[in-house]
């Protein structure tokens, strides 16, 4: 049974007596052959893997390829051209079926390489999609070999013993081991708003799925507290895999963009179809059409003119365009999670970010230990453990001071949840970088690491924002003493002593104003303060199941000063948003001197500039809040449900607001922001999964790359759109006026018969393969043309195809058209240009004219304003794609078996100069027409009195 799965160890339903609900979490262990305390071997949960499978979810069986291929001819306008086509062969067939039916086969052959094309396209955006996924998938953290491992939740098996945390993504669902003070939110299984709290003795008797506290359940999050917990189904056999089904018939909404493009398609679809029958009516009428081969090249002419100017093919160059950009993003270590949230970015007005790693290192040092004794300086950076103890320059000796600083030190230490580990001599830590900092820093005191081995942990009171503390009970030879650490001025509140020395006093009002004073002079410096009390627990009061009631009558220790300095690159960066009309601001939990002190230094507030409390939010009006968030870019000492209340009173203001969050708290308002943003190295799987997209730097000089780079990804949009649509309104205009203008240019029936056409079906086939492929792609990866920082944010409400850029694809379109057409009317005898060649050559000239106009006008629609050389030679992708339409042409101008595919005759080496010639009219009129937007817009932005740049962003309605 090598190649069959195991079935999962049978977990009875809920309404048996073998309910493992209802039974103790150690046999349950036994039972998938685990030991909790150890958990399972990496070689053992590579076997159950293989057994059971990946932890997934099936969704939707994936599409075979050879029917995504054929999609590619699912289109209404394709299936005529196949009727006309199957006609074509008919009359052929009926006539004798004499020679080749060479319209056929080359109509079929460019049909044939489209789908290619439109297939290779719809393959590339779905491997992005796909690599996004998997740089996006959540993780989880177990107990392998006996020491804590994160691997990716698809990899839990039956066995894995779960490391739950504050918020952790569920991934599998699971027995609990034990749980402190566990909160789960279960609202995406059950519907259920509020978190449940869990524990883990057996259930009395069978319970609901919504009642059964001791199990957790995949895809559910962590709200609160810690706990452990055994596998005990994964993949399908979970709870979430009973409603997969239902997932996967979940249809995804289009984005704004999406739908306008479409919408576009579909309106440009009206208007060519019916020019394409206005053109097929005329030619009837004015070439007397009477055979029904006359009738078979019309209806071809027709509806190969309506397949090459519709621009069905946009929604897939879209949706790679926007793939290549969201790999190029990634690669900046900015990782958007859904393709359309690139949208988004580029119309930011605001960026709320956290302080602490994100504008920072988040590089915790801690440089001073201020106890009743006095202030101990401690030297080093970073997490190495090597550093000295100083008094005023001198090294800290055995006394008092000593005493208090290492009881502050080792409580401190003891009341987290981070570990500090050496490989190679490089230092990390894994958890919290503020307790992390802590375990560096009582390894620089004498006997500070022996204290802390005799103390054996009891039981933990988790830290949350809105309490700002963390407590652990932890039992000594001697004692059994409650460790907390948290804020300075909360910390104090539960206080009602403090210690010097070995010694014990009250606390009064004069110690607790100089405490806060210190608190107020070090905030002021850019410090964080963090306070450390105590108390011995008596016998009576020790339990494994705590909460923060157990917080009282505590011992004040002292404070510890941390210093995470600010991100260098995060002053420049702020400067920049500036700049592009992006408002910064800094929300944080820290002191608001230490906040108003940051903000100052990476330019976020001006020198002196005050920074709102949590508190000064509460006490505020509705409309007060609102004014506040119009005017305040510094916010102190706030809880969750202020960042949340911040981002929907900016929304109010018609703002576009991407946040950035770590915590599980968080997540609401990751939600309910424009662009969510969750921090990859902190962040917790809960928050990831709220955001939109991950930093995977913690960095807020991502943040501002990324908006950088989403603008340049609108703008590439924006180009290629421009020389679609451009282009393809150039060959309706070619054919539409010359059949409306066939006398006046000289275009006459040719000798011996045939219809009077500026160009053939398969000739304007042929232009739709080689220049709506390759060079709308590789404008959809195009440099930086303009300054996009230079602009304000786009109005989300603002279409993308505006009224200047429809007048502008018609004036180029028109251009277009004409040029080919004089260009015809050149080469043929009679006219308004007499020439002296054969029809056939002047056909060819005409197309070729216009294939050249069409790459001349990829090089044009680089920039709605700026000049066509600015930057020019800036893409080689672009380039490239011009080279191989240019070689392409030549082939089927000058090789016989082309010439006789396409109906082409060989042009002589003037001729080709003349057509290129004739093709550069469309660039030098759109230089002209650039000359005439950039002085109108300067000419506005002197009547504004300002350069765009230079103005703050104007509230953008809300689409």
């Amino acid at each position: 049974m090598g190649s069959e799965k195991m079935s999962p160890p049978a977990l009875p339903e809920a309404d048996t007596p073998g309910d493992v609900t209802l039974r103790p979490a150690p046999d349950v262990a036994d039972d998938l052959n685990v030991a909790p305390e150890h958990g399972l071997t990496s070689a053992e949960a590579a076997t159950r893997l293989v057994s059971y499978g990946p932890n997934d979810l099936q969704g939707a069986p994936p599409v075979p390829w050879w029917r995504k291929f054929l999609r590619q001819f699912q289109d209404p306008l394709v299936y005529l051209l196949l009727v006309a086509v199957a006609i074509s062969l008919a009359a052929w067939i009926l006539e004798g079926a004499v020679g080749v039916p060479v319209d056929v086969v080359v109509i079929l052959a460019i049909l044939l390489l489209n789908a290619v094309i439109g297939y290779a396209q719809l393959r590339k955006a779905d491997t992005a999609v796909a690599a996004l996924a998997s740089m996006t998938a959540a993780r989880s953290t177990v107990l392998r070999d006996g020491r804590q491992s994160v691997v990716p939740s698809s990899e839990l098996v039956p066995g894995d013993i779960l490391l739950l945390a504050e918020g952790d993504a569920v991934g599998a669902d699971a027995r609990l081991l034990t749980a402190t003070a566990l909160q789960v939110q279960e609202s995406s299984l059950t519907g259920e708003s509020s978190a449940v709290t869990k524990q883990a003795g057996p259930l009395p008797s069978p319970m609901p799925l919504g009642d059964r506290t001791n199990m957790v359940f995949k895809g559910t999050g962590v709200a609160t507290g810690v706990g452990r917990a055994v596998v005990t189904s994964t993949g399908m056999d979970t709870q979430m895999g009973a409603i997969a089904h239902m997932l996967a018939t979940t249809e995804q909404e289009d984005s704004p963009l999406t739908h306008e493009i479409a919408l576009v398609s579909r309106m440009l679809g009206v208007v060519v179809v019916s020019i394409a029958v206005v053109v097929m009516v005329a030619l009837v009428l004015v070439n007397g059409v009477r055979t029904g081969a006359g009738f078979v090249d019309v209806l071809l002419l027709g509806v190969s003119l309506a397949v090459a100017a519709v621009p069905e093919g946009l929604p897939a160059i879209l949706s790679v365009v926007l793939a290549i950009g969201v790999q190029q993003l990634a690669r900046q270590r900015a990782v958007v999670k859904e393709l359309h949230a690139v949208e988004t970015l580029g119309s930011a007005s605001v960026i709320g970010s956290d302080k602490t790693g994100t504008l920072t290192r988040n590089e915790m040092t801690i440089q001073k230990v201020v106890t009743a004794s006095g202030t101990v300086d401690l030297t080093g950076t970073g997490y190495a453990p090597v550093g000295e103890a100083l008094v005023e320059g001198r090294l800290l000796t055995e006394g008092p001071q000593l005493s208090e600083a290492r009881a502050l030190l080792v409580q401190g230490s003891l009341s987290s949840n981070a570990q500090l580990t050496e490989t190679d001599g490089d230092w990390t830590v894994q958890g919290d970088p503020t307790e992390g900092a802590f375990l560096v820093a009582v390894r620089k005191l004498e006997g500070g690491t022996q204290r802390m081995d005799a103390y054996r942990r009891i039981a933990e009171v988790p830290f949350t924002s809105e309490r700002r503390m963390m407590s652990t009970l932890q039992a000594h030879p001697e004692r059994t003493r409650l460790m907390t650490k948290g804020a300075p001025d909360v910390l104090l509140a539960h206080c009602d002593s403090y210690r010097v020395g070995e010694e014990v006093r009250p606390l009064d009002q004069g110690v607790l104003d100089h405490v806060l004073a210190e608190v107020e002079a070090l905030s002021s410096q850019a410090y964080r303060t963090l306070g450390v009390a105590y108390r011995d627990v008596p016998a009576r009061e020790v339990s494994t199941d705590l909460d923060h009631a157990i917080e009282h009558h505590l011992v004040y220790v002292g404070m510890v000063a941390i210093i995470d300095p600010p991100r260098e690159e995060a002053r420049t960066a702020i400067a920049e948003a500036h700049r592009a009309g992006i408002r910064t601001i800094m929300i944080t939990g820290d002191h608001p001197s230490t906040a108003a002190r940051i903000g100052a230094d990476l330019g976020i507030i001006e020198e002196g500039g005050r920074a709102l409390t949590g508190v000064q939010l509460d006490e505020l009006s509705d409309e007060g809040f609102r004014q506040a968030a119009r005017e305040v870019s510094v916010y102190a000492r706030v809880a969750p449900e202020h960042k949340l209340r911040i981002i929907d009173a900016l929304q109010a203001d018609d703002r576009i607001v991407a946040m950035t969050g770590d915590g599980v708290n968080d997540a609401p308002a990751l939600k309910s922001a424009d662009i969510g943003i969750a921090m990859g190295i902190t962040g917790t799987e809960v928050t990831k999964d709220a955001a939109k997209m991950i930093l995977a730097d913690d960095n807020f000089a991502t943040i501002v790359q990324a908006v950088r780079q989403g603008r340049v990804i609108f703008a590439n949009i924006k180009k290629f759109l421009r020389y679609l649509l451009s282009s393809n309104m150039g060959e309706v205009f070619t054919v539409f006026l010359g059949v409306v203008l066939a006398g006046v240019i000289g275009l006459q029936s040719p000798v011996g018969g045939g219809l009077a056409l500026p160009l053939l079906a398969t000739q304007i086939l042929w232009i739709n393969l080689v220049t709506d492929s390759a060079p709308a792609l590789a404008m959809g990866i195009d440099p930086q043309t303009d300054d996009v920082m230079g602009q304000p944010p786009r109005n989300p409400a603002e279409r993308i195809i505006d009224h200047r850029m429809w007048l502008g694809i018609i004036l180029v379109g028109a251009a277009m058209g004409l040029s080919t057409l004089a260009t015809i009317d050149m080469f043929l005898p009679g006219g308004l240009l007499p020439g002296q060649h054969s029809f056939q050559e002047a056909q060819t000239a005409g197309f070729t004219t216009l294939v050249f106009a069409q790459l001349f006008n990829a090089i044009n629609s680089r920039s709605e304003t700026s000049s066509a050389f600015h930057r020019l030679f800036v893409n080689p992708w672009l380039w490239g794609a011009i080279g191989v339409v240019v070689v392409l042409q030549v082939l089927v101008v000058q090789v016989p078996l082309l010439q006789t595919a396409f109906s082409t005759a060989p042009l002589t080496l003037t001729q080709w100069a003349t057509c290129v010639a004739m093709g550069s009219v469309v660039l030098w009129f759109d230089e002209l027409r650039k000359i005439v937007l950039r002085a109108l817009d300067v000419r506005r932005s002197a009547g504004a009195g300002a350069s765009p740049a230079a103005t703050p962003a104007t509230p953008a309605p809300r689409g």
